[in-house]
């Protein structure tokens, strides 16, 4: 099983800002597939499903992201059982899990994968990696760092819509991405 997360904010208000680039390229995986999402109360996420692979995005806002995502995944069996009140640390996620999000120290229209790595200030991840109790799973990191506008980093930064050409150079990132998942990942 592959599971694919897309981490950004629920709802309209935060369409194409640059914090939901994760969730824009899960609606492009999915429009290109031809799947409908479905929304999951269980795991508070919209979820589509191709064969052994699953889209998830988790509706929690953010800075939770990871409640749902660790929710699913003990629901799958795909992380390790607790021991009472002690939780197993360190799971091996890196064949299973890839997780989608912005990332602020990456120019616009260029990707990095990263494996095991730590968050980076990346509050959405650090939820991620919180919750499972593990850095060990795959990411793809979208960049949406715009020199011209270094002076504003920051929440209102990554809070704001993507200026026209800007999200022209997403779009092709999330094509470059779709390929990697396609030559990575064993598609049914």
């Amino acid at each position: 099983m592959q599971i694919i997360v897309g981490l950004g904010n629920p709802g309209e208000k935060y369409a194409n800002t640059r914090h939901n680039a994760g969730f824009m390229a899960l609606d492009y995986l999915a429009r290109q597939k031809g799947l409908d999402w479905e929304y999951s109360k269980k795991f508070n996420a919209d979820i589509a499903r191709q064969g052994d692979t699953i889209y998830f995005k988790p509706l929690a806002f953010m800075n939770l992201s990871g409640q749902p995502i660790a929710c699913f995944l003990r629901y799958y069996k795909l992380l390790p059982k607790t021991l009472g009140i002690i939780s197993k640390t360190g799971a091996d996620l890196s064949e299973t899990l890839t997780v989608i999000h912005d990332d602020l120290d990456i120019e616009i229209g260029k990707y990095k994968i990263s494996l095991d790595s730590r968050s980076a200030g990346h509050n959405g991840v650090q939820s991620v990696i919180d919750c499972l109790k593990t850095q060990n799973f795959k990411r793809m990191r979208i960049g949406i760092k715009n020199s011209e506008n270094e002076k504003s980093k920051g929440i209102g930064y990554v809070l704001g819509k993507f200026l026209p050409a800007e999200l022209v150079l997403v779009e092709k990132t999330i094509k470059d991405i779709e390929s990697h998942l396609i030559k990575n990942y064993k598609q049914t």
